[in-house]
């Protein structure tokens, strides 16, 4: 689409783009720092946007500082007609090029309010696999509603996932979910945690896993794990986050070093307390999406083991910057724990390639220009 249908004078950059501002509106909730930051970017790159986001959340004077308008249109319900009246209001008064949409309840919205305003081009964001089927009525009114023009997945399972979805017939183009990594900065993570804080004992090999307990994330494994551990491991298992549900309760009752975890609950200086263990683990065995807490402890320097599960193994690669174990296998994670006790070298070795891989494989400014990149083809295209 030329630029002067868009109300825009026909500039064009070194790049060959449009150098004028295009029109981008996110529709968020409770946006992470990595998002933000892309935002941050994405207005620097001469892109004029604008996110809704919730009142009041932490990042939101950081947008504003950077000259990007904020405002609240809350998504309570898969359709909510006040919402949807107002989001279109919106959309046409700024003359919006792009939506991108990060929340399910913001995407069913958006489509709705899209109604007959196609030169507007709807992009949905995609952070876990699976949990969309043909045969699911809502899987309709959201990823594979037509409207959508590209599905912006954060890692390459998820992408296979949509392509791969039966029945045949019914496949989704190739060319509409794509793969952008959410980027980090290194420096975000340097801080440590004091752990003696959390009653870990002096002298502990500590473990950390950092989740909420949902099945899919295998934290009975990790647990399990500590049964098959050589006495000689002086082992402190740290589990952040919600830690509830009757496998975990199973799991630690049949854990004979019990009293070597630790469970403090939710924390609000995860990526710290990842920073201060020896290594950190996520055992998940079905739908990981990219997982946040492994990229910041190795941002940080902590060595991470992960089940090849979902987008775990496009972030950690096996013997290099972590180590990669089988899904549902508890005899596994702990040779890995034993492998990065015994050999403090390895554990170094593999920490500063974590650092190294985070830095060149999933920084900040690929994000933005694969982003850029994305809403120019579909806009000038």
């Amino acid at each position: 689409m030329p630029p002067e249908a868009l109300g825009m004078e026909n500039k064009i950059d070194d790049h060959g783009r449009s150098s004028v501002a295009m029109r981008v509106l996110a529709v968020t909730e409770t946006p992470d720092r990595p998002t933000i930051e892309s935002f941050i970017g994405l207005k620097k790159s001469n892109l004029d946007i604008s996110v809704i986001c919730k009142s009041g959340w932490k990042y939101e004077k950081l947008l504003n500082e950077n000259d990007i308008e904020t405002f609240e249109i809350p998504f309570f319900y898969k359709f909510h007609y006040s919402s949807i009246k107002k989001l279109r209001s919106y959309l046409l008064e700024k003359e919006i090029d792009i939506v991108h949409v990060y929340t399910n309840n913001g995407l069913s919205n958006s489509i709705f309010s899209l109604y007959g305003l196609r030169k507007i081009k709807l992009v949905a964001y995609r952070g876990i696999v699976g949990n969309v089927s043909f045969i699911d009525p809502i899987s309709w009114i959201r990823f594979l509603n037509p409207r959508i023009d590209k599905i912006i997945c954060v890692c390459n399972a998820i992408r296979d996932y949509f392509l791969a979805m039966k029945p045949r017939f019914l496949v989704m183009s190739e060319d509409k979910p794509i793969t952008i990594y959410k980027g980090h900065k290194i420096e975000w993570y340097q801080q440590v945690a004091n752990l003696e804080s959390l009653n870990v004992p002096k002298g502990s090999f500590v473990v950390g896993c950092i989740a909420n307990s949902r099945p899919r994330k295998g934290i009975e494994y990790l647990i399990g794990a500590l049964n098959y551990l050589s006495d000689d491991v002086p082992i402190c298992l740290l589990l952040i986050g919600k830690m509830h549900g009757k496998r975990i309760e199973q799991a630690l009752k049949d854990c004979k070093r019990s009293e070597n975890i630790i469970m403090p609950g939710f924390c609000g200086n995860a990526p710290e307390i990842s920073a201060a263990c020896d290594v950190v683990c996520l055992p998940s065995y079905k739908r990981e999406g990219l997982p946040r807490s492994i990229i910041e402890a190795m941002a940080a320097g902590t060595p991470p083991i992960v089940t090849n599960s979902g987008g775990s193994p496009e972030l950690v690669e096996n013997n290099k910057s972590g180590i990669v174990v089988p899904i549902r296998d508890s005899k596994a994670i702990s040779n890995a724990i034993e492998k990065l006790y015994f050999n403090k070298e390895l554990r170094m070795t593999l920490g500063e390639n974590a650092v190294d891989r985070i830095k060149k494989n999933f920084s900040t400014e690929e994000t933005i220009n694969k982003t850029l990149e994305t809403y120019y083809q579909l806009v000038d295209g």
